[in-house]
């Protein structure tokens, strides 16, 4: 599992006084693209080996809202690993309430033509 907090910018607010629905797909991306890099399959590696990932799937609850300022923790992890795909699973908190969770199903590709590529063993072992 792979967690960070951070403070939620004056930008994530919308026009109903909370994040914005789609701050919240850019936070988790962000998380993933994180914990990919600490496990040594982020962008740079992926650009080495000519390869990348794609979303297939996002599906987000909002569970409560958050607010301009508040301190928020990200929790993400993958949760099973096929032969060409990963799901990742996260959870955001407030303090200790779970205010918002999303599992995303991406896709390991070629990056010249995107075509879906057999995940590494190399890579595979390092996935929980």
């Amino acid at each position: 599992m792979y967690t960070y907090d951070f403070t939620v910018p004056k930008e994530a607010i919308d026009f109903n006084g909370h994040v914005d629905n789609v701050t919240y797909l850019r936070w988790f991306v962000n998380a993933a693209l994180r914990h990919a890099d600490t496990l040594g399959w982020g962008i740079e590696a992926c650009r080495q080996n000519g390869t990348g990932w794609v979303a297939k799937s996002h599906r987000i609850e909002y569970l409560r809202p958050a607010f301009e300022g508040e301190k928020l923790t990200m929790k993400t992890w993958i949760a099973e690993v096929g032969r060409i795909k990963a799901l990742r699973r996260y959870e955001l908190y407030r303090n200790d309430t779970l205010i918002a969770r999303c599992e995303s199903e991406w896709v390991y590709v070629d990056a010249r033509t995107g075509r879906p590529l057999k995940l590494p063993d190399a890579m595979r072992t390092l996935i929980p």
